[in-house]
């Protein structure tokens, strides 16, 4: 089993005794004491909805009832203690609780990026086929630097959906598939990427789910977006032209560019690398989004 699938199968045993122990695998190996006490932690320092969360100084998120959001620091030191790190701007981690119509096999990474004020122009212009086709150049384009680094090679096949972005909310959404290029990948992990824009960057709220199961879980992803409001003076209409940051980019480079060069790669999806923190890697060459991979393999699918 490649190293990267080990860590991430030691990382499930923690997320998924957050969420149930039915969800703990009988046959996974036991993790570390480190990792153990991390997990702990995350689990006592769960905030349990319905109640509201503090997004930095930039917004709050109204968190659903039979939603739990695991806070930062916590959330921070459970990826630090199975070797994986997140950025500045990773904010928490947001999972379902039993008992809600929203249960399920997922999670979502919440991040802010203080890129400032992100021109929506474009979003009245681009073309769908040639975002798509922008993603899969990408992709190929570093299936050589991946391989270096022992992640198996991807290749984005379709739009899960395609980009929409809503002008009234400042909201946008777009999903990819992206299959492992070489063997057998019959249900994909998925990233469905979901923003909402302020005035001094943007917050995302990143889902990974399964490919089979994404219809049923993006209504959480949608959900857990509609409840986000950024404060008074952070909000996108307060954007003051005079003293105000634009950011280097427009709106569909977060589709087509942006995360990237977060990756410090081509790619933009990646099925074994965490779009967790914005892309960030976890270790060497595995990633959270690998979590539903591994899950899946559980079923007698082959990694």
């Amino acid at each position: 089993m490649h190293r990267a699938i080990r860590k991430v199968r030691r990382l499930l045993v923690l997320l998924a005794l957050l969420l149930s122990p039915a969800f703990a695998p009988a046959d996974a190996p036991p993790a570390n004491d480190a990792a153990r006490e991390a997990g702990e932690a995350a689990r006592a320092a769960i905030v349990r909805g319905p109640t509201s969360i503090t997004l930095k100084d930039q917004a709050v998120l109204a968190l659903p009832e039979h939603f739990g959001f695991i806070p930062r620091k916590e959330a921070a030191a459970l990826m630090d203690a199975m070797g994986n790190r997140v950025g500045d701007r990773f904010l928490g981690l947001i999972v379902p609780l039993q008992g809600g119509s929203r249960a399920g096999r997922w999670f979502v990474s919440v991040d802010f990026d203080p890129a400032g004020y992100v021109k929506d122009d474009d979003a009245r212009h681009w073309d769908a086929d040639k975002l798509l086709t922008s993603l899969r150049d990408g992709t190929e384009a570093a299936n050589e630097e991946r391989q270096k680094r022992g992640i198996p090679p991807i290749a984005v096949t379709r739009w899960i959906e395609p980009p929409a972005y809503d002008a009234a909310s400042h909201q946008l959404i777009w999903s990819a598939e992206a299959k492992l290029k070489n063997g057998n990948d019959p249900d994909p992990t998925i990233n469905y990427n979901t923003y909402v824009l302020g005035r001094e960057g943007y917050l995302e709220l990143n889902l990974v789910t399964s490919a089979s199961a994404v219809e049923g879980d993006k209504a959480a992803a949608r959900e857990l977006l509609s409840a986000v409001q950024f404060n008074s003076g952070k909000r996108y209409g307060d954007f003051n032209s005079s003293t105000d940051k634009v950011a280097a980019y427009g709106l569909a480079a977060l589709v087509a560019g942006v995360a990237a060069k977060k990756l410090g790669l081509l790619a933009i999806l990646a099925a074994t690398l965490v779009k967790f923190a914005k892309v960030i890697a976890i270790g060497a060459a595995g990633g959270f989004a690998a979590l539903g991979r591994w899950w899946k393999s559980r079923t007698g699918r082959a990694t």
